[in-house]
């Protein structure tokens, strides 16, 4: 190992180098900000004593990576390299992952995700913080195929590391089940983007009369408990054929302001007819919080102001698929970067020296 390559200001008395983080091209701009958070908090933090034992708690540093090379042969399919791969052996590597497409975007990481393992790395975890399948989990009618549960049995493929299994960081999964579609030769840690909506939401001086309004029962099970400062709404949404009939089963939308929350957008047709209803009822103004804004063939253009059907105060997204930072330039959208929850989830246990 070139030891040139190693930052030698990690923390005093510890002898772990910095955790590697590579990343997928598309998720550059996300892997630079998590860097900047992990190196502003673990300062602070390392100066702080930890109140409930009286010790100072010393945090190993994040170091970025982008010697990939993601090429493709001429027929299309990757050609990927690993430069100086000797230097990960006995190292802790995290890779920052995105499959926001269903092409070869998907096949190239997976490949890389095996092959990390396979060059001796200490410990391995995979962020990856949309899961592009979740939504088809189970089987209404025969025929059905669980999407869901393919896509986790592909990444319960990649090989144990030194330290045992992978560790998988996933946003929002649309239901908390699908922990179980994956074997034991990975861990999967479901994480939730609603703290940063909470933080957003005690910004503004009104919040007293704030509701979160959920467009299903099923968003209602999910989040409810994760916002229980504020009053909801729970609307109930039944089809009929190509239209949703939305309707207020439980709540009062006069005069408050109604946040819409749910994990992901596709189309955004429930989103808008939640939204409708609710100015109907006489809600004073309406927003909207998705974690996973996947919207696909551009049909965010929708809500876009000018163009929205109803005006929306915000719809706050976050940048769990890459394509949400371009979004995010229209009003009424605005980004909410995970890199701040990120970086809180891998100070809770993964950059403590004392416990590597």
């Amino acid at each position: 190992m070139e030891r040139q390559d190693v930052p030698l200001d990690f923390p005093m008395g510890s002898k772990f180098p910095p955790i590697l983080l590579y990343f997928h091209p598309s998720m550059q701009r996300l892997a630079e900000q998590i860097v900047i958070t992990i190196d502003k908090e673990r300062e602070r933090k390392t100066s702080c004593v930890d109140e409930s034992d009286g010790a100072q708690r010393m945090y190993r540093q994040v170091q970025l990576k982008g010697s990939i090379e993601w090429k493709r042969f001429k027929d299309g399919w990757p050609n990927i390299m690993i430069e100086n791969v000797q230097e990960i052996a006995g190292r802790d590597v995290i890779f920052l992952a995105s499959f926001h497409s269903a092409d070869t975007i998907l096949f190239e990481q997976l490949s890389l995700m095996y092959a990390f393992p396979r060059y001796l790395v200490r410990s391995f975890r995979v962020i990856l913080p949309f899961f592009p399948t979740a939504t088809m989990e189970r089987v209404d009618k025969e025929g059905q195929v669980v999407t869901a549960k393919t896509l986790a049995q592909m990444l319960s493929m990649i090989p144990l590391a030194a330290r045992g299994p992978t560790q998988l960081v996933i946003f929002d999964i649309h239901a908390l089940q699908e922990r179980f579609y994956f074997t034991n030769q990975v861990i999967p840690r479901l994480l939730s983007a609603m703290p940063l909506l909470q933080t957003k939401l005690k910004e503004f001086q009104q919040h007293k009369n704030i509701s979160i309004a959920f467009p299903d029962d099923g968003a209602y099970k999910r989040f409810d408990s994760l916002l229980p400062e504020w009053k909801t709404i729970v609307c109930n949404k039944v089809r009929n054929g190509d239209k949703r009939i939305v309707t207020i089963r439980d709540g009062d939308a006069r005069d408050r302001d109604c946040i819409i929350v749910d994990d992901l957008v596709q189309t955004g047709g429930t989103l808008l007819e939640c939204a409708k209803v609710l100015k109907s009822a006489g809600a004073k103004s309406i927003s909207v919080f998705v974690t996973h804004a996947v919207f696909p063939e551009q049909s965010w253009r929708r809500f876009t102001t000018g163009n929205c059907e109803i005006d929306l105060a915000h719809f706050w997204i976050t940048d769990s698929i890459p394509h949400a930072v371009e979004i995010a330039k229209n009003k009424p959208f605005e980004l909410i970067s995970l890199s701040d929850s990120i970086s809180e989830c891998l100070f809770g246990y993964d950059l403590l020296s004392d416990t590597q």
